[in-house]
């Protein structure tokens, strides 16, 4: 059984690029802790092929060498977060209608390829710097919900659990910047996203 976890800096957390068996330090490490011992006979490829920074486009540029050709049985994506960010920082508008096209082709070429596609919703966390990214980020999750629950395998939902989280707890016990996962965050991450994969082990 071969997985790809493919997006952004919550993914790629680090990884060595130059080994590929670098798993980085996020989720898909203690993903990966978390997996092996439950099938021990089992075996179980894991690839990380997070790059910081990307956007929904850049996954859709490099999906067919990073992904498609490496023939996994399934991908595991979390995506969507810099789309909405590098609006704020960049000034990089975020047009919905291409977000959609691109994230639509993207699954579509997966499912093509006879890919299980597993989906990990993007989250946004109140930091104070973040609060005002929150309106458009929303519309944003809008679009990947509609969207991946229809098309993907399996659509695991993140924003809700960690906010409703924050309201009895500091933020920063999963997120320093609301962003990008301390060890407690991505050992959430991995635990709910580890009942969507075990679905689909063979």
């Amino acid at each position: 059984m071969k997985i790809v976890f493919f997006g952004d800096s919550i993914t790629d957390c680090d990884r060595d690029r130059s080994d590929e068996s670098s798993l980085g330090n996020g989720y898909v490490k203690v993903l990966a802790d978390k997996l092996r011992p439950i099938y021990p006979d089992m075996d179980i490829e894991l690839i990380n092929k997070g790059i910081s920074g990307n956007e929904v486009c850049d996954l859709l540029a490099r999906v067919q060498r990073d992904v498609i050709d490496l023939q996994p049985d399934a991908v595991v994506i979390m995506i969507g977060i810099n789309n909405t960010i590098h609006q704020f920082k960049y000034g990089k508008e975020l047009n919905f209608k291409q977000f959609e096209r691109d994230l639509v082709r993207l699954i579509t070429m997966l499912k093509e390829a006879g890919i299980v596609v597993i989906f990990l919703e993007p989250f946004l966390l109140p930091a104070p710097d973040k609060k005002r990214m929150r309106n458009l980020f929303n519309k944003e999750l809008e679009i990947i919900h509609r969207i991946c629950v229809e098309m993907c395998d399996e659509f695991v939902a993140y924003d809700e659990m960690f906010n409703g989280l924050c309201e009895s707890n500091s933020y920063t016990l999963y997120s320093e910047d609301g962003v990008h996962p301390t060890f407690k965050g991505s050992n959430l991450i991995a635990n709910t996203a580890i009942k969507a994969i075990r679905k689909h082990l063979m």
